[in-house]
């Protein structure tokens, strides 16, 4: 039976997790071997607050997350299950009523902040690595985002950045830096990096095939 890959891609908000991802799924799209499985989808069911409720909610903590579900999908996946992962509506503060359904691949790239934080998820992956991007970039990319996809006012970026999100990342985010086999800085833009990535992701590929 072909060994699954697990790759965990962690870091900041907005410190260039996704870019990473994105580049490495329209790399191996024709050939299927690798999905991506975001930890954002995992955000927890909030359809039973008031959107009040919802917007209160501290989004940079890890018991945000239903990260249980996160790791009993990942192993069936690894087990060569197929999975029916939820998604997320950043919009309206809940999880959607849209399912992806996910086929088993010789690689999966899971990735989110607290990917290298969580024990369990950590000891999932066979790869680790860390997307290390200065603090001021990571929040001018984070106001652009959430403005602009997320229907966010700069206002309630600013203030969840101010009172949540920086403290967050230094207590959580930051120390899991030291869980890294390799550290990647400026995530999507360091292309040396993520040439070396898929080189291996490409190896591993290979040997399953053979």
């Amino acid at each position: 039976m072909k060994k699954t890959i697990v790759i965990g891609i962690a870091g900041g908000s907005a410190s260039g997790k996704t870019s990473i991802s994105q580049q490495l799924k329209d790399r191996y799209e024709n050939t299927q071997s690798v999905v991506i499985i975001r930890q954002d989808d995992y955000y927890k069911d909030q359809s039973e607050k008031t959107m009040e409720e919802r917007v209160k909610t501290n989004y940079d903590h890890p018991f945000a997350f239903d990260n249980t579900l996160l790791v009993k999908q990942l192993k069936e996946l690894t087990m060569g299950k197929a999975i029916e992962k939820p998604t997320y509506d950043f919009v309206q503060h809940t999880r959607s009523h849209s399912i992806e359904h996910i086929e088993p691949s010789d690689v999966i790239v899971i990735e989110g902040l607290f990917v290298l934080e969580n024990e369990d998820l950590r000891n999932l992956c066979d790869i680790k690595i860390f997307v290390d991007t200065d603090a001021d970039i990571r929040f001018i990319r984070r106001l652009l985002r959430d403005v602009k996809q997320r229907g966010r006012t700069l206002e309630s970026v600013v203030e969840q950045y101010t009172s949540t999100v920086r403290d967050m990342h230094n207590l959580f985010i930051e120390p899991s830096k030291r869980y890294a086999d390799v550290i990647i800085p400026e995530g999507g833009h360091n292309m040396v990096a993520i040439d070396l990535l898929m080189t291996k992701i490409s190896s591993i590929i290979q040997e399953n095939v053979v």
